[in-house]
């Protein structure tokens, strides 16, 4: 990224900036301003996360807020209530309460002397999430968003559960939080304080998993905050960014397709990062498309982004299967909405291991069966990579030895797919409560497997997840398995593999029994979205190289160590994944903060052993400034049996060497066709 330091604004930068809430709760700000903005105001940018500004963030924020005011913008961070340095409890994702918080902001911004009464919103992920649930509430002051990495469905394409399966990012994501939660404020900012506040923080924060377990279905619970449940509430001008290696690119696609007002959609090769940091390459300049966005909405000038393509994707080349890709070969190509008429369905019958590229059926009913071992998955990756390291799906070979595969000859020509495959299967259960995972596969001439895109269905969602009903065992029934969206090139003599199997662990959570699938080929089809190349791909507009302002200095004093293991204990049985994410030690040469996190994630299964299955965090969080110290340790296990859930917890805190707060938590939750 290039450091640009030459921004037509001087930038003053306001800190500690505080906002009352009509409760009387403060939150905490920092506030960057173009030199001017008092005497002549100007629009507004607001990121609202809960993701500490004062230690978490503040390298990203310093990036991103000065370069937007010295573009002729105030930008503001804000820390959710409860969160950083801002008053209160923060006791869950998106409450009603934080959207609340978020429209008194954006109404406390406009009436300030250096603002003109427009406000725009960014954010990645969480900031990405609240950005379009403020939209749908219509505030007017809100004048445009730009959500990167996020969704509008909360159930069904969050971190939470997919196709209604638990997810095992669900475990990883609520310790995530746990850990966050358990950090105080700062004296330096809030005063005496900061102990009660601290206290307030680890009484009142929570266990969010735990109320994440009790809401297995779509639920009102999950409806909140989901804009998809009334897209046309949602009129404000959205710009939607995401990666293929991304957890969220569905959501871009949907947007789109869906939002009434004015939309455009971009996704590229990344994982769950900003285009302009984003890993794997190529990165773009991002920070320039967010202000061609700005001057267009909230300055009124026309910089063209109402007549760009309405979804601008990266079209990906075939690569080797590997972990981590610095770089993911490929070129941009565009569509002018969505759906496109470029785009086209191959629907591919299955037969007894193979798919019919002829679109042909050449034989009588076959049915085929499978049930998978428990450690069909260990080689999956993440369901949201961060590319903080191996977080991708490796070679499936492995993991296709305890599938159902169906492969087809080589490809005579290059495929070009672009959107949701989906998987119409015919098929049939032991067990009441079953899932399939179906996993699409670019297959090299040396018999290398490279995971391209997969989908989940919990079999009990089969007609929908607000109302799941247990299957009949050994009744057939037609289900349809939509897998995630992909923009993939195929080349000639490759081959295409679907693979089906009865359990994905750990990304997903097995079901609570061994279960063997039947699966009948003659009502069975794999559909593609096959997309022909467009000479108009050749002329679009190349994006800038990224570029940002000027990051925090920092000095590493522990180096960070991140990498995930498997480990077979074949004397026990017993399967082991390990995700190892030591950040090591930053000091921030602006504040002397200095800070370190160490995350141990272990999921383990033994045997064919269902009450076996097991996903354990520990989180060691620490803070130092002066004669300042802090630390918590949170640990999270949680286990199963066939009918519920046990979930078994602990949080620590020390000041110095004293611990000050300790807590375990013992919770067993039913499961309910899951």
């Amino acid at each position: 990224m290039r450091v640009v330091t030459d921004f037509p604004y001087r930038v003053e930068c306001l800190d500690p900036v505080w906002i009352p809430m009509p409760d009387g709760i403060r939150l905490n700000a920092r506030l960057w301003l173009p030199e001017g903005a008092q005497d002549s105001p100007v629009p507004a940018i607001l990121e609202y996360i809960p993701y500490r500004l004062r230690d978490g963030s503040a390298q990203r924020d310093a990036i991103h807020h000065h370069y937007f005011a010295g573009h002729g913008y105030a930008s503001m961070r804000v820390d959710l209530r409860g969160s950083g340095d801002s008053e209160g409890v923060l006791r869950d994702e998106y409450l009603e309460q934080e959207l609340a918080d978020g429209e008194e902001l954006l109404r406390w911004i406009a009436s300030q002397p250096w603002c003109d009464g427009k406000v725009g919103m960014i954010g990645i992920s969480w900031g990405g999430f609240n950005g379009l649930q403020l939209a749908s509430r219509c505030p007017p002051e809100l004048k445009a968003v730009v959500s990167v990495c996020s969704t509008d469905d909360r159930y069904a394409d969050d971190v939470h559960y997919m196709g209604g399966c638990l997810l095992g990012d669900n475990l990883s994501w609520a310790s995530t939080m746990f850990a966050y939660n358990s950090l105080p404020p700062n004296p330096t900012v809030v005063g005496e304080g900061w102990r009660e506040m601290w206290r307030q923080r680890l009484e009142g924060s929570g266990l969010w998993l735990a109320a994440w377990l009790d809401h297995p279905y779509r639920d009102a619970y999950w409806k909140h905050g989901s804009i998809c449940e009334d897209f046309s509430r949602v009129k404000t001008p959205v710009l939607a960014a995401s990666g293929w290696a991304d957890g969220y690119s569905n959501a871009v696609v949907r947007l789109v397709e869906n939002l009434p007002g004015p939309c455009k959609g971009l996704i590229g090769p990344w994982s769950h990062m900003y285009p302009h940091l984003g890993e794997p390459g190529p990165a773009i300049g991002f920070l320039q498309e967010c202000l061609r966005w700005w001057d267009q909405w909230l300055k009124g000038e026309d910089t063209g982004v109402d007549r760009d393509p309405a979804l601008r994707v990266w079209m990906q080349d075939s690569v080797l299967p590997t972990t981590s890709y610095g770089h993911r070969p490929g070129r941009w190509v565009a569509e002018p909405c969505w759906p496109s008429p470029h785009v086209q369905p191959w629907r591919l019958p299955l037969a007894p291991g193979r798919l019919a590229l002829d679109g042909k059926r050449r034989h009588a009913e076959t049915a085929m069966t499978v049930q998978s071992p428990l450690t069909c998955g260990l080689f999956a990756g993440k369901w949201c990579s961060y590319a903080a390291g191996p977080d991708l799906a490796h070679d499936q070979r492995e993991e296709d030895g305890g599938a159902l595969i169906f492969e087809s000859p080589p490809l005579d020509d290059d495929v070009e797919v672009m959107g949701a495959p989906v998987c119409e299967l015919e098929l049939a259960a032991s067990r009441p409560v079953a899932m399939v995972a179906v996993r699409l596969s670019d297959v090299a001439p040396d018999d290398k497997a490279t995971r391209v895109t997969y989908g989940l269905l919990n079999l009990t969602h089969r007609d929908g997840h607000e109302v799941p009903s247990p299957l009949v065992p050994d009744r057939r029934y037609r289900v349809t398995v939509p897998l995630n969206h992909v923009a993939q090139v195929f080349p000639g003599g490759h081959r295409l593999r679907l693979s089906l199997s009865t359990s994905y662990w750990p990304l997903a959570w097995p079901p609570p029994e061994r279960v063997r699938l039947t699966v009948f080929d003659q009502g069975s089809v794999l559909c593609l979205p096959v997309r022909l190349p467009r000479a108009e791909d050749a002329e679009l507009c190349a994006f800038e190289e990224p570029e940002g302002a000027p990051s925090i200095d920092q000095t590493l004093i522990d180096p960070p160590h991140h990498n995930w293991y498997v480990h077979r204990d074949l004397a026990e049985d017993l399967s082991t994944l390990e995700v190892i994410n030591d950040r090591g030690r930053m000091r921030l040469e602006d504040s002397g903060i200095e800070a370190s996190t160490r995350t141990v994630e272990w999921y383990s299964s033994r045997d064919d052993d269902f009450d076996s299955i097991r996903g354990e965090t520990l989180w060691e969080r620490e803070l130092r400034q002066g004669d300042w110290e802090v630390r918590t340790v949170t640990r999270t296990v949680l286990t199963s049996n066939a009918q519920d859930f046990m979930l078994h917890a602990t949080l620590d805190a020390y000041e110095g060497k004293r611990r000050i707060f300790c807590r375990t938590w013992n919770r067993s939750i039913r499961r309910r066709l899951l």
